[in-house]
């Protein structure tokens, strides 16, 4: 092996490590569910910074919204295939819809987990509600990246998804700025 080939197999081996690492954390099938889950409490957090006196209001408030977002997502789902085929809900279909669909709420956990990690430690509740926010955005563009690797993307496609996933995550940060001015 030359001295220049040697910078590229490193790099290779640990695309696929982080490829394989990422498939084994979520099965593929949920990395799009685990990605919503992480955007939509990153937003919620954004929005909300700062109003909460406590950790106990910023908890309570992306549990809500994440139950919330994940039984919408799912029933509504669920609904517009059942309109399309002229079928009605049965607590079954519901119960199949919101299974499939529980990767929102691990995706969600990711920024809350953040938030009580930050608690233990002893950090601010907005110094927490700040990790929280970098957590969906490092969330975002880490599974970006992790599909890009996975499917074999080259230099360039991968600067594209990466570029992708900085920017749903930019969005958030934005989000809070726009808002506490």
């Amino acid at each position: 092996m030359t001295a220049a080939s040697q910078p590229r197999s490193r790099a290779a081996a640990l695309g696929r490590a982080l490829s394989a690492i990422a498939g084994k954390a979520v099965a593929p099938a949920d990395a799009g569910g685990v990605v919503y889950g992480a955007i939509v409490i990153g937003a919620l957090l954004a929005a909300e910074s700062g109003s909460h006196d406590g950790y106990a209001g910023v908890l309570e408030s992306g549990l809500v919204a994440a139950c919330l977002y994940w039984l919408a997502h799912a029933y509504a789902t669920l609904l517009g295939q059942l309109f399309a085929v002229r079928e009605h809900l049965t607590a079954r279909a519901l119960g199949r819809a919101l299974a499939h669909d529980v990767a929102i709420v691990r995706g969600a956990a990711i920024p809350l987990l953040a938030v009580l990690i930050a608690w233990g430690a002893g950090a601010a509740s907005e110094t927490a509600v700040t990790i929280a926010l970098w957590c969906s955005v490092a969330t975002v563009a880490g599974f970006n990246l992790a599909a890009g690797i996975r499917a074999g993307a080259r230099r360039g496609e991968l600067a594209l998804e990466l570029l992708v996933g900085v920017a749903m995550g930019g969005a958030i940060v934005a989000l809070k700025v726009l808002l506490h001015k």
